[in-house]
């Protein structure tokens, strides 16, 4: 039999609406996910593969925008000379019957909606086991589906969404999906979705982790997987996203040069595509952190988005730092208050923080008063 090859991705979440971010950023995320769909497809050419398989969460929601559906649908056939794949996942679950229906009536030729767990031919010799979700918490484990029969030396593949370790961070909960899914139900291969992050469970079953990152949760770059199967399953990560979700950490202590620490901390080439949240720990003198933050305000307009958070950066503060804030009356007074605050084991470690980062604003802004 010939080696099969296929692109494995999932959790598009197309529609995304990313409340919270300004609105120029906001714009440009919900495009870089429109974008992945021919990013994938760009993949997928590059290794050689015809088949792309979505394994659910293409739609943020069941009830996506008119736009976001049409013009989603329109992407994936441009790309004619692919087979796309799509499973319902939670988000867009079988629940969503409105969203399904409008797909198969608008759906091009070269695309395939999952709408039961009924094997797939997707290939000679090659068929696809399916377990879309009836729901968005289905409540029992739908990849036992993958067990169904098929032809006498098929190569068989699985395509599922759903846990295999809890992801929900609550402790004693379970998962649904058997780590050993793939060994109990016969399949070369399992393609998994619903964690955003590419993880291997096994050298068969991975979790894709969707192509364009939406949050600071993993840390990684998006990526899609580039399956062969010739024998066991060669499975190979390849990049797909356009933006950066980092998440940098600093560790200052008093005498170190802060400037090279910051620039080596923070990413030089397209800048305006990453999504960058800094945090910084240690200790510094007054000086120090009032020239680490005017850095930081200098360099935050390079990025995408900027967030630095300095709460847990302490401060040391000097008799002669405090001259430099003034040498007598209220802005004097205010300084020595906030400094005995912040070394006041009585109080709360957040009230400490607080009177350390008043310091140093106070500190900051009467040497720009100076200047």
């Amino acid at each position: 039999m010939n080696a099969f090859r296929f692109l494995h991705s999932s959790d598009l979440h197309l529609g995304r609406a990313f409340g919270g971010y300004p609105e120029g950023i906001r714009h440009r995320l919900r495009e870089a996910r429109h974008g992945a769909i021919a990013r994938l497809a760009q993949a997928a050419r590059a290794g050689g593969a015809g088949v792309v398989l979505l394994a659910g969460d293409t739609f943020d929601a069941e009830t996506p925008a008119p736009e976001t559906l049409r013009q989603a649908l329109r992407a994936m056939g441009e790309e004619g000379d692919l087979t796309w794949v799509l499973l319902p996942g939670n988000h867009d679950s079988l629940a969503a019957s409105e969203l399904w229906r409008r797909i198969a009536q608008d759906a091009p030729a070269n695309l395939r909606a999952i709408t039961d767990d009924a094997p797939v031919e997707l290939a000679p010799g090659h068929w696809l086991l399916p377990a879309p979700c009836t729901q968005r918490r289905p409540g029992r484990d739908l990849t036992e589906a993958m067990s169904a029969p098929t032809p006498e030396g098929a190569r068989r593949i699985g395509l599922g969404h759903g846990a295999i370790t809890d992801f929900s961070g609550e402790e004693g909960a379970t998962g649904i999906i058997p780590p050993d899914r793939a060994a109990r139900s016969g399949l070369d291969y399992l393609a998994l979705g619903d964690w955003h992050g590419q993880m291997q469970v096994t050298p068969a079953t991975w979790y894709s982790g969707t192509p364009e990152p939406d949050s600071f949760k993993h840390d990684a770059p998006g990526r899609a997987l580039l399956v062969t199967l010739d024998g066991p399953a060669q499975v190979t990560p390849v990049d797909t996203a356009q933006f950066r979700w980092m998440r940098p950490a600093l560790d200052l202590l008093p005498g170190e040069d802060v400037a090279p620490r910051l620039t080596a901390a923070l990413p030089v080439a397209r800048a305006r595509d990453h999504l960058l949240r800094i945090t910084v720990t240690g200790r510094l003198p007054l000086a120090d952190r009032a020239a680490l933050e005017a850095a930081l305000d200098a360099r935050a307009p390079d990025f995408g988005w900027f967030e630095a958070d300095l709460s847990a950066l302490a401060v040391e503060a000097l008799p002669e730092d405090l001259d430099q804030i003034d040498r007598a009356g209220a802005l004097r007074q205010a300084a020595q208050v906030l400094l005995a605050e912040a070394g006041d084991a009585a109080l709360s470690q957040a009230d400490r923080e607080t009177a350390q980062a008043a310091l140093a604003r106070l500190y900051a802004l009467t040497q720009e008063v100076r200047a």
